[in-house]
């Protein structure tokens, strides 16, 4: 069995010896009790499993885990929806999908905090015109399903963290 060492939500995990077809996924809930990412489709299609990769240039991408063995995970470091919320307190990004609602059944809502996170990030680093707004976000959450059909209010949660601070996030 391979062993494998990564660090999720700040905190160092391994070296832990794991069966070469574990998927990230059931290591994240089963083994580490992780249980925020959720397996939907298993075929990476719906993305409730997708997770936080934070790259060692700064940047970060979400992947999904459901398809995706644990051992290509070693020596990354990965955000799960537990890693958001620090000190007790929200991010400006999970209160805003709690006042649109935007989690209906919430099953697919780990994803799509993950990869709103993700677009903030990536907004915070290089800003963008206002004109595009509508577009990138609508882009950055392309590819996330939802069967309650909530997309809108996603998509509105985190264009309002947007507008809330747009010296931040836009040009």
């Amino acid at each position: 069995m391979p062993a494998i060492s990564l660090t999720i939500n700040g905190r160092a995990h391994g070296p832990m010896d794991v069966r070469a077809d574990l998927s990230m996924n059931d290591l994240l809930r089963e083994v580490l009790g992780l249980t925020g990412t959720k397996f939907g489709c298993g075929a990476a299609q719906c993305l409730s499993c997708a997770v936080i990769v934070d790259q060692a240039d700064g940047t970060s991408a979400t992947m999904p885990t459901c398809v995706v063995a644990a051992t290509e995970f070693d020596g990354l470091r990965v955000r799960t929806v537990e890693g958001h919320a620090a000190d007790g307190g929200l991010t400006p990004l999970q209160r805003s999908f709690i006042a649109h609602f935007a989690f209906q059944c919430g099953y697919c809502t780990p994803g799509f905090l993950n990869e709103g996170q993700v677009l903030l990030e990536r907004l915070e680093r290089a800003p963008i015109p206002r004109a595009e707004l509508e577009r990138t976000i609508a882009e950055a959450l392309d590819g996330h399903l939802c069967r309650c059909s909530g997309y809108v209010k996603y998509h509105e949660a985190v264009r309002d963290v947007v507008l809330a601070d747009p010296q931040r996030f836009l040009t």
